[in-house]
């Protein structure tokens, strides 16, 4: 009998990583139904943190209140709440694919910032914050005004959301008092390394991803440089890139810390402990890459196997541009014949990927 830990990331815009890996085990099951398996939906940060940590902990609770999106409309924050411990995520309230059309200056993380006052109001004793599918280059200013902060403008008006409108900040009101908003720690997730400002930083690395050409990121530097030069503190420690600067923003605004994503899930998951004793683990993503192995669900457990020895498998919407030394991959592009088509039946390819990797198995590892 093979110990089978299955630990997908999510496939964006797809499937979850939790209904991920009930897929690749049921195909698996189906060829070989004495093996054990394990199913640990992860994630990074981004989208679907939250949902991996509640399928965790199921005799959690949900809960929900009104939020703005990336764009300012009403939209309904949800976060999880177990054993004190409240986690919520920022691509669940202002994602960028909740926008019909990026809007690189004007997007917002406010609805962020809604989602944490109502999670504390609501008596949680911990936060976990996941940063990752940002629309907005905010710096987390939208999540702070949230909490009560005021932006203005040199003439005492307040400041539009957006991080188009911080080249206009001249004065900031209520920092002081922020500092004291949360009674709780607050630990902010992240599954990059970026810095606040410069080449590697949150506009110019990630601006283009949320519609921004050349003079846009341009204007978006300029705003997180005069918003970081009057809310202060250090900008290059690594991850305050992460979400637009929204990571420099709620370090610096209400002292939190900042995290690996894919370990702190790994962590709470129990996957850490899980891998110890696998014969093989399947892990995987919507798209495999380089970038993959740099912060991410794959990278991070391709580490943790590496540690024990056990060999990895890993299963793919597309793949592309890999590393020499990079695990076997399967792909539902291979399968499905087009990412349309992928896209639409993604249980069923990965279904069928995992009875295939099942019937391909020689057995358990030596030890």
């Amino acid at each position: 009998m093979a110990s089978v830990i299955i630990c997908p990331d999510s496939f964006k815009g797809s499937v979850s990583a939790t209904g991920a890996a009930a897929a690749i085990a049921a195909g698996w099951r189906s060829v070989r139904p004495g093996d054990k398996i394990v199913e640990l939906g992860q994630a990074d940060g981004g989208e679907g943190t939250t949902a991996a940590y509640a399928a965790a902990f199921p005799d959690g609770r949900w809960h929900e209140a009104p939020a703005s999106g990336a764009d300012g409309a009403p939209v309904t924050g949800r976060w999880y709440v177990h054993d004190g411990l409240a986690v919520c995520e920022l691509a669940q309230v202002a994602g960028l694919p909740s926008l019909s059309q990026p809007d690189p200056l004007g997007a917002t993380s406010r609805g962020l910032g809604e989602v944490i006052a109502a999670a504390a109001d609501a008596g949680c004793q911990r936060l976990a914050v996941g940063l990752g599918g940002s629309a907005s280059t905010d710096g987390g200013a939208g999540a702070l005004r949230a909490l009560g902060l005021e932006l203005r403008d040199e003439h005492g008006a307040r400041l539009p959301d957006g991080g188009g409108a911080l080249v206009n900040l001249v004065t900031i009101d209520g920092a002081e008092e922020l500092a004291g908003r949360l009674p709780m720690p607050v630990v902010v997730l992240t599954d990059v390394t970026s810095p606040l400002l410069g080449a590697n930083g949150a506009a110019a690395v990630f601006g283009p991803q949320k519609g921004a050409g050349p003079g846009e990121i341009a204007l978006l530097e300029r705003g997180l440089q005069r918003w970081a030069s009057l809310l202060g503190g250090a900008t290059d420690v690594a991850g305050m890139g992460a979400a637009g600067g929204l990571g420099y923003g709620l370090v610096q605004g209400l002292g939190a810390s900042l995290t690996d994503g894919a370990a702190w899930i790994s962590r709470h998951t129990g996957l850490d402990d899980a891998i110890a004793g696998a014969d093989l683990v399947i892990t995987g993503e919507g798209r495999f890459d380089r970038t993959s192995l740099r912060g991410k669900v794959v990278g991070h457990v391709l580490a943790l196997a590496r540690e024990t020895g056990a060999p990895v498998q890993v299963v793919a919407g597309q793949a592309a541009d890999l590393e020499p030394s990079s695990p076997p991959v399967s792909t539902l592009l291979d399968r499905a014949g087009s990412v349309s088509a992928a896209v639409a039946e993604p249980e069923r390819w990965l279904t069928e990927i995992g009875a295939e990797l099942a019937a391909s198995w020689p057995g358990t590892r030596a030890r």
